[in-house]
């Protein structure tokens, strides 16, 4: 498949995670569901916390850290987002009583950002305070760029409390050369993903061009050599070989990870870990997987093929 059919294909999958009407109708179907939640298992650890604490001790056996989500897409209603908010302190709960290695990851549409920033202001608070009690990181996941400021406004006020909880920028988007250096100056950990969202080219790198590659490798290089906590989220070996190339063993410093998703370039993961890197496997659970499944596919095309192998069972 060459790169512009690919890139419109992606683009396609992108479109169909956003579509509501088509979710309900496939979800609403016995055979059409079991058929999306085949290819699901691939991406998404099960529908329950306890499914999500199973996968951990295979995680760990093979030298990774955890980072658990619980899954969601923007909740509207005030009452679903203290409920959803509930789930997560349970979540840090458990891992602080179990003192398992994982951190806890979340979109804070999820807990009521685009219902009212106050309400999701309490409610992350609550889940800060969790987490602090549960001795680990809190990770604010990336979201669309028509929600950046409101992300990093919240993350301002966050870091005038706490030390760490941690934000995800994307690469993709030209305001994130600007955004780096103000998050320098603030606790958490910095997580650098390349941005799974559509995205107009005025305000974003094309997927899969040479200047995003070179906005990713500046960004994680600044991070890196100010010393300041750093997540490096990408399966892109092309970008792990360069960063490995040109920091060596700087990049097994205490403040620097690599992070992986389930499911995707595990064998990767794997031989980082074997070659002395820091290591995160990322693990999602909850029933409102669609948006996630589908980004996950949409950013190799050629998953599609995986996912009808999947799906056939």
């Amino acid at each position: 498949m060459n790169k512009d059919l690919q890139a419109q294909a992606a683009d396609v999958l992108r479109r169909l995670a956003l579509d509501e009407t088509l979710k309900a109708h496939t979800m609403a179907d016995a055979t059409s569901a079991a058929l999306a939640r085949r290819v699901a298992d691939r991406y998404v650890a099960g529908e329950t916390m306890d499914e999500a604490f199973d996968r951990l001790p295979a995680i760990f056996a093979r030298g990774h850290k955890g980072s658990i989500e619980y899954t969601g897409e923007s909740v509207r209603d005030s009452e679903l987002a203290n409920s959803e908010t509930d789930v997560f302190v349970e979540l840090a709960e458990r891992i602080g009583t179990t003192s398992v290695d994982s951190t806890v990851s979340f979109d804070l549409s999820h807990i009521g950002l685009v219902v009212d920033p106050e309400l999701c202001y309490r409610n992350v608070v609550r889940l800060a305070e969790a987490t602090e009690r549960a001795g680990t990181e809190l990770m604010i996941s990336a979201e669309g760029s028509d929600r950046t400021d409101l992300v990093l406004d919240m993350h301002a006020r966050l870091a005038e409390r706490f030390t760490h909880v941690g934000i995800t920028v994307q690469a993709r988007l030209h305001r994130t050369a600007q955004d780096i250096t103000t998050l320098i100056g603030r606790p958490g950990r910095i997580r650098v993903v390349k941005g799974a969202f559509l995205e107009p080219d005025s305000i974003a790198y094309p997927r899969g061009s040479a200047e995003l590659r070179d906005a990713y490798l500046k960004y994680v290089s600044q991070i890196v050599d100010t010393g300041h906590p750093v997540a490096i989220a990408t399966h892109d070996r092309d970008i792990i070989e360069a960063l490995c190339a040109e920091h060596d063993s700087a990049l097994k410093a205490d403040h620097v990870e690599f992070e992986m998703l389930l499911g995707l370039g595990t064998e990767q993961l794997d031989g980082l870990r074997a070659e002395g890197f820091a290591t995160r496997e990322y693990v999602i659970f909850g029933t409102q997987w669609w948006l996630y499944v589908l980004n996950r596919i949409a950013e190799e095309p050629e998953r599609v093929y995986t996912a009808l192998i999947d799906a056939a069972g």
